[in-house]
């Protein structure tokens, strides 16, 4: 007999509300999922592996219903393969450019925290504005 979770355990596994994984279902992201005759959802590991996948695309900004199209295609099997395979390869270039972005990000931070630390060590701000060691963060 395979191991089968409820809907509330594969919530907290995946750090996500139950309300969350219904309206997935709504909008036809868990297909894959079986239900018991009374209709409770009952998910298997590879439907949890499955929704991981799905996470993994919300997070880059990915559409629900882009999602939908992905999971329709996997549905499909081995004809869809490309289309997959090019989705993949575009969301790759995405998180790039979100990586791109957090490293200027990370770069005014680590310039905040020397200016601050650099403060905090002179005991006023002062310090900066004679040495113009302050710059302007313009967008």
């Amino acid at each position: 007999m395979m191991k089968t979770y409820s809907i509330s355990e594969v919530a907290k596994e995946l750090n996500l509300t139950v309300y969350t994984l219904r309206y997935y279902d709504k909008e036809g992201l868990m297909p894959f999922v079986e239900r018991t005759a009374s209709g409770t959802r009952l998910f298997k590991q590879s439907d949890i592996d499955a929704l991981k996948v799905i996470e993994c695309l919300k997070s880059t900004g990915m559409p629900i219903k882009e999602i939908k199209s992905f999971i329709d295609w996997c549905s499909d099997g081995d004809s869809t393969l490309q289309q997959r395979y090019d989705m993949f390869i575009e969301r790759k270039a995405c998180v790039n450019a979100q990586m791109e972005e957090l490293k200027k990000t990370m770069e005014v931070i680590e310039h905040k925290c020397l200016y601050y630390k650099t403060a905090l060590e002179a005991g006023t701000e002062d310090i900066h504005k004679k040495n113009k060691i302050e710059i302007p963060i313009t967008e």
